[in-house]
C-alpha cells in the first residue's frame, strides 16, 4: 500500500509543503517572509495536483509544530486544523528544530546537530539531536530558549565534541561554543523545510503517534507572550 504523507511548515522565513506518495516526493519552498498565510494553501494544491492524488487520500498531515516564529506556527496550525478536519485525517506534529537536524543531514550528512533559531530579544530556540544508526533523532537535553550564554543550563547539556550547528541561531556562534564546545561545521542559512519532516513523520505514523486535528497546539517554547490587540504576540 502506498504510504501519502503532507507536511506543512511556516515555522521560520521559509514557507513550504512536501507530499510523500510512495517512493515520490513533491515539495514546494519559498523564503518570502510574511506572505505565508497567502502562499500556504495554494502550495498544497500544487503538490496535490501534480500528484495527482486528492487530500482524502493522504494518509496524514505532519505539521512543524515549533518552536519557531509565532505568526508563523499559528498559520500552520490553523491550516493543518483546516485541512484536517475537512478531510476527517489524523496529524503528526513534528518539532521544527529536529527537522532542521534532518536537512542538515540530508544535505550536509551531520548526524549531531546542534539546532538553534533565532528567537529575537537576544535568544535562540535550541535543540540538540542525534542521529542513531536506525535513522531516529534523539533529543540530548531539553528543546528550550535561552540567551547564548545560557543555553548549556537552559538545556541540560555540557560540553562535547563532534557536533555541528544549523540554523539562525548560529549568528551568536561565539557565545554559543563556550556552552557546546567548538563545533566541526556550522550552517546559519539552513531553514526549516517540509521536505524533512516527512521521513520523521513517517515513523511516527508507523508507531501510531498521531494526534486529531483539535489537539493541534504550536509549541512556542516561550511561557510570557503577550499578547497584542487584535490577539498577536
Amino acid at each position: 500500500m502506498t504510504t501519502r504523507l503532507l507536511a506543512i511548515d511556516t515555522s521560520s522565513e521559509a514557507c513550504s509543503v512536501a507530499l510523500l506518495c510512495g517512493d515520490e516526493t513533491l515539495y514546494r519552498f519559498t523564503d518570502v517572509p510574511r506572505k505565508h498565510a497567502e502562499l500556504i494553501l495554494p502550495m498544497v494544491d500544487e503538490v496535490l495536483q501534480e500528484a495527482g492524488v486528492t487530500l482524502q487520500q493522504i494518509a496524514a498531515i505532519a505539521v512543524g509544530r515549533g518552536p519557531g516564529s509565532f505568526t508563523g506556527l499559528r498559520i500552520a496550525a490553523g491550516t493543518v486544523q483546516g485541512l484536517a478536519f475537512g478531510a476527517d485525517l489524523p496529524v503528526i506534529p513534528v518539532s521544527s528544530l529536529a527537522g532542521l537536524a534532518q536537512r542538515a543531514w540530508r544535505e550536509n550528512g551531520w548526524t549531531c546537530v546542534h539546532a538553534a533559531f533565532d528567537a529575537r530579544m537576544g535568544e535562540v530556540y535550541w535543540g540538540s539531536y542525534q542521529r542513531d544508526a536506525d535513522g531516529d533523532w534523539q533529543l540530548l537535553g531539553e528543546e528550550c530558549v535561552a540567551r547564548p550564554e545560557n543555553i548549556g543550563a537552559a538545556a541540560g547539556i555540557a560540553v562535547a565534541e563532534g557536533w555541528c550547528g544549523a540554523g539562525s541561531g548560529w549568528a551568536y556562534r561565539s557565545a554559543l561554543e563556550q556552552q557546546v564546545g567548538p563545533v566541526l561545521q556550522c550552517d546559519e542559512k539552513l531553514l526549516p523545510h517540509a521536505l524533512d519532516l516527512l521521513p520523521l513523520a513517517q515513523r511516527a505514523l508507523e508507531h501510531g503517534q498521531t494526534i486529531s486535528a483539535e489537539q493541534v497546539v504550536p509549541v512556542y517554547l516561550r511561557n510570557d507572550v503577550a499578547m497584542k490587540p487584535g490577539g498577536t504576540p
